[in-house]
């Protein structure tokens, strides 16, 4: 496949190998010392070390950041800061699923300000405290077709002392390159694929279902959603196949720039469990899809009814978008309820607070009160679609 090079919503170079333009890449932006941010499963691959091989082939060091877990905290941005720092780096290259790319943007963001970290959480205009000179240019590598990350403007930080997460916001967070290579996910397990895939299909249907008035992002969201349908389940049962693996790839960049327009409450309760129960967060969103649709059912017939003809599905309006959501997660192997990821009821009280104060809850098609998320939230708990 021949490199594509798109430049919506930034710099994108797409395809085969498209990673061994990285050093180039770097000079390109005028960084001579970056900081390495690798998902720390990926550090000992061979893809990774082909990576930094390269890099270190054109004379340049790669020093590796890779100190921070599945749902990256507070404390952890603070130790990439201090390397960062540490080393005299300038720039910040990401690699890996969304913990790698969201803590490698956080760390490019404050890591030279006079702020701390959670004062620039997405709130008001708490972002234009920075001083846009002193963050650091961000290349982004992502080896997993989900999160979306890579064309995002935030970060998605773990608040430990509060057991929430919170949303991190810069206009400038936006990496200035984006490498889609899809020989990057070949060796992603089937369960991770699955998960990834439902999270960038997640991040499209809550953009497309969001009542802000966005055309062109619900048109992105639309397409991106076609683009799961078709290569989703091929990406899950054969992972080499590079062309399933591209288009999920891209489908994954779409949901991500689609969702300025806005999530909804089926982040608002993946990003309050995952605090709280360390989970992951696409896995999450996997299983709450069902139950956040019925939710808002009300309120979607007209898009259900045109999503379901542009899919192509065998039943038409929000019936045939369910039954096929169903069948998909059923294809997948994701679990059906919350409860078989280990949650209980104990906290539902404090999850469905949580959840309505969550900076997503803010795009759902409807507002949802903090009842109606405890009873949406035990609905996904056992299981039971009848909302």
């Amino acid at each position: 496949m021949t490199l594509l090079h798109w430049h919506y919503p930034t710099e994108i170079l797409v395809g085969e190998h498209a990673s061994s333009q990285l050093p180039a890449t770097c000079q390109h932006l005028s960084v001579q010392q970056p900081l390495f941010v690798i998902d720390p499963s990926l550090t000992n691959t061979n893809a990774i070390k082909n990576i930094l091989s390269q890099y270190q082939g054109a004379g340049l060091t790669a020093p590796v950041f890779d100190s921070f877990t599945g749902n990256p905290t507070g404390e952890q941005v603070e130790s990439g800061i201090a390397t960062f720092l540490d080393g005299g780096h300038d720039g910040i290259v990401a690699i890996g699923g969304g913990s790698s790319l969201d803590i490698g943007k956080a760390i490019a963001l404050v890591a030279r300000q006079q702020q701390s970290l959670w004062q620039f959480e997405d709130i008001g205009d708490n972002w234009a405290k920075a001083d846009t000179s002193l963050i650091a240019p961000i290349i982004a590598l992502p080896t997993t077709a989900g999160t979306g990350s890579e064309v995002g403007r935030a970060s998605v930080i773990t608040d430990t002392q509060h057991q929430c997460k919170r949303i991190i916001f810069h206009p400038k967070m936006l990496p200035a390159q984006v490498i889609l290579d899809p020989t990057l996910t070949v060796d992603l397990p089937a369960h991770l694929t699955a998960a990834t895939g439902l999270d960038a299909l997640s991040h499209n249907l809550e953009a497309y279902c969001s009542p802000s008035y966005h055309p062109m992002a619900e048109a992105i969201a639309i397409e991106g959603m076609r683009l799961i349908k078709l290569y989703l389940p091929i990406a899950y049962t054969d992972g080499t196949n590079l062309q399933a693996r591209t288009q999920m790839l891209i489908a994954s960049t779409m949901g991500a720039t689609a969702f300025q327009k806005g999530l909804g409450a089926m982040h608002a309760l993946a990003h309050t469990l995952g605090a709280r129960y360390n989970l992951h967060h696409g896995l999450l969103n996997a299983v709450l899809m069902p139950y956040v649709l019925c939710a808002n059912r009300h309120y979607l017939h007209e898009k259900m009814l045109r999503l379901s003809h542009y899919l192509e599905l065998e039943k038409e309006g929000f019936d045939g978008v369910l039954d096929w959501v169903l069948e998909l997660r059923k294809q997948l192997h994701i679990p059906h309820s919350l409860s078989e990821l280990g949650i209980d009821n104990q906290e539902q009280e404090a999850i469905a607070a949580q959840s309505m104060q969550d900076a997503a809850a803010s795009g759902n098609p409807i507002h949802l009160s903090q009842q109606q998320y405890q009873a949406l939230f035990n609905f996904a708990l056992d299981g039971k679609l009848d909302l």
